[in-house]
């Protein structure tokens, strides 16, 4: 009985951030619906921030989400692709590439992630998984810089996945994108309306 009174103590006792890691809740406003997001500031600090400064300074407003990825034809599989597409009057300097090994932040389903070339390049283009994707965590195991750095997810979508596959499985158009990346394009992109911090949305 004192055993469990002393566990008990100690629980009560713990901060609450050895429990639960500090998120920061967005509201990405589309015109197929709205997607809630909680960055993940505390575990992954330079990407949330990053993002949250293109959100506060409107940069991601009127872009759109072009591009859907699609790894299965009869189900479900992939990922949805949006942002400022480099433009050079929008994107802000690249920011430092963080790790899923070290923020232990995942690409679960519902996870948000930076869109990159190589690792240190990201600036205001971004992922949203469809589908678990775990190919795109590091692997500091590999001998490929690729897969040995992984994409830096900093977040995960709380509301709003129905608009997320909304997205996902708009008519592509087979003729545009470059590369590998042909036939994912969107042929009407979906427009971002505004990116805000669910506390001003609702103001």
């Amino acid at each position: 009985m004192l055993h469990r009174f002393v566990m008990a103590t100690a629980l009560a006792l713990t901060p609450v951030s050895a429990f639960a890691q500090a998120t920061t809740d967005i509201v990405l406003t589309t015109d197929q619906g709205d997607i809630v997001i909680a960055l993940e500031t505390e575990r992954a600090p330079i990407t949330a921030a990053n993002f949250l400064r293109y959100v506060d300074e409107k940069r991601l407003d009127g872009t759109v989400f072009y591009r859907s990825m699609r790894l299965s034809k009869d189900e479900p599989d992939g990922l949805i692709q949006g942002g400022t597409q480099f433009d050079p009057e929008r994107i802000l300097p690249p920011i430092a590439h963080e790790r899923t090994s070290a923020t232990g932040v995942k690409h679960t389903i519902g996870a948000i992630s930076m869109a990159r070339y190589e690792p240190g390049t990201a600036t205001g283009d971004f992922s949203i998984m469809v589908t678990p994707q775990h190919g795109l965590d590091a692997d500091p195991a590999s001998e490929d810089e690729t897969f040995r750095e992984g994409y830096a997810a900093f977040g995960h979508v709380t509301q709003g996945m129905d608009v997320v596959l909304a997205i996902y499985n708009a008519p592509l158009d087979p003729e545009k994108g470059q590369g590998w990346m042909k036939g994912q394009m969107i042929a009407q992109p979906v427009k971002i309306i505004s990116a805000r911090r669910v506390e001003a949305a609702t103001q």
